[in-house]
């Protein structure tokens, strides 16, 4: 419990202007919100909180390493997570009608009688947003000690095969046109 305290923010007491909070998260974090994509993370998250009187500007920096599995050759390779993300919150009288209605997902409503916000989701989301959808190392790396040798070599073996059927493919529908 004290761990998702660590994520509320009592915005009640802040004094409008720009107020710094900083997390840092490991494997614990994501393993508790039900993330299973990578391993070894470390996730360091900057929250820059700008407070108004009828809103919250919130902009999540987002930093670190974690190691995944390589769509490539199915090694571990590590990959740095680096993004930045904005969020819109607006305290209003009827919260759950304009989420309702909000069409942009990065502007969040909460009743005007809140005290805390809790942001331990939007880190999560945004983190596992700063992991490329398509892991692999680049064509410079491609064949180094981290990969799979044994894979890649396959790889290219089944690539060399499909070309060749392509090409017979792509002449036999010829042939038909060279009897007339």
């Amino acid at each position: 419990m004290a761990n998702k305290r660590q994520f509320e923010i009592p915005f009640v007491g802040l004094k409008p202007g720009n107020h710094q909070f900083e997390y840092d998260l490991d494997d614990k974090f994501f393993v508790e919100k039900g993330a299973i994509d990578f391993a070894n993370a470390k996730a360091h998250v900057k929250l820059n909180l700008e407070k108004h009187s009828g809103f919250m500007l919130l902009k999540f920096e987002v930093g670190g390493q974690a190691e995944v599995t390589c769509d490539r050759c199915g090694n571990p390779l590590k990959l740095d997570l680096w993004d930045e993300f904005n969020m819109l919150v607006k305290l209003v009288e009827n919260p759950e009608e304009m989420n309702e209605t909000e069409e942009d997902p990065d502007v969040v409503y909460i009743s005007r009688h809140e005290s805390h916000i809790d942001v331990s989701d939007w880190i999560y989301d945004f983190v596992m947003l700063s992991v490329p959808m398509q892991r692999m190392c680049s064509e410079s790396e491609m064949g180094g000690p981290q990969c799979n040798l044994e894979v890649l070599q396959k790889l290219k073996e089944m690539e060399a095969r499909a070309q060749e059927q392509n090409a017979q493919a792509l002449w036999k529908g010829l042939d038909k046109f060279k009897e007339n």
